[in-house]
């Protein structure tokens, strides 16, 4: 099992201006998570809009991802399905193509007993590193050790569920060495708790990967105090993202010349006028000095 440690940034799924699949955006989107320092990727979960992707467009575009990262960085692909049948589907493909691991949300319905096959098959069938992504579907504490404890290849746990910086150290308290690490994710909002209480690593978007990287960094380093710094620094990002949702990612990335386009296929996205985009612009300029990839070409 290999041991992830660091920031995974969630790729988002760029599309083009009439809603097609924009491959040479994604493509750029990996280089610069590399350029950015981040230590692996993930695609796709919820922050790509996997639930808006035809099969056959999601397994294209994770085939680009692993192409593309060519083993610079681990990729932990995304396999999450609405039933058993359809994760086993994602994650024979996820095997077939050589990702370094994969991640599944839990089915929106069932019992404890069909979320346990659910997981069980996953692993089963892509024979990888399995995280589990810990958002809701009623998973205690001591389910989530029988997962880690009981199957094959489960052995880390992406924490969703609030509030996240108690789940983690919760997690690592029962889990013991069956787990080996919890990541944050809601965009790394809470890292610095989340950090001093043991997690492995984050799972945030990609407009401020290199930022996040630097958190991360100095932490390791021993400089909670700089790493503090630079978060709070990093929050206004993160606030208006909590606001106004993941277009906002989006809309950075075209700052930072990464993707062409913000189109979304979440239904009902808020659009930012043009106060928002101002907003953003001003934060970004005053993250400018903490950028370790310049506007991206």
């Amino acid at each position: 099992m290999s041991n992830f440690r660091g920031i995974f940034p969630v790729l988002q799924t760029p599309f083009k201006a009439d809603g097609e699949l924009d491959i040479k955006s994604l493509k750029r989107e990996v280089d610069f998570c590399v350029q950015a320092g981040a230590h692996g990727l993930v695609y796709p979960v919820l922050g790509s809009e996997f639930q808006f992707l035809a099969e056959k467009e999601r397994h294209q575009l994770v085939e680009v991802v692993v192409n593309e990262a060519d083993g610079r960085l681990p990729v932990v692909v995304g396999v999450a399905g609405q039933n058993k049948a359809e994760a086993i589907i994602h994650a024979e493909h996820a095997a077939k193509i050589q990702a370094d691991a994969v991640i599944a949300l839990p089915p929106s319905k069932g019992s404890l007993e069909e979320i346990k096959d659910y997981y069980k098959a996953i692993a089963q069938t892509a024979q990888l590193p399995v995280f589990i992504q810990h958002t809701h579907a009623g998973m205690d504490i001591l389910f989530l050790k029988q997962l880690l404890d009981e199957v094959e290849f489960i052995k880390y746990v992406k924490e969703e569920s609030h509030p996240s910086a108690h789940q983690i150290s919760a997690v690592l308290e029962k889990a013991g060495s069956s787990c080996l690490g919890v990541f944050g994710g809601a965009h790394g909002r809470w890292m610095l708790s989340e950090l001093h209480r043991g997690a492995n690593g984050f799972m945030p978007a990609v407009e401020g990967v290199d930022v996040h990287v630097q958190v991360w960094n100095a932490y390791q380093s021993g400089d909670e105090v700089g790493a503090r710094r630079i978060f709070n620094q990093l929050l206004p990002l993160i606030n208006l993202i909590s606001i106004l949702g993941l277009n906002v990612c989006k809309e950075a990335l075209i700052m930072r010349g990464v993707f062409e386009s913000a189109v979304m296929r979440i239904p009902d996205t808020v659009s930012l006028d043009a106060e928002d985009r101002r907003e953003l612009e001003i934060i970004l300029e005053d993250l400018k000095p903490l950028f370790n990839v310049p506007k991206f070409t």
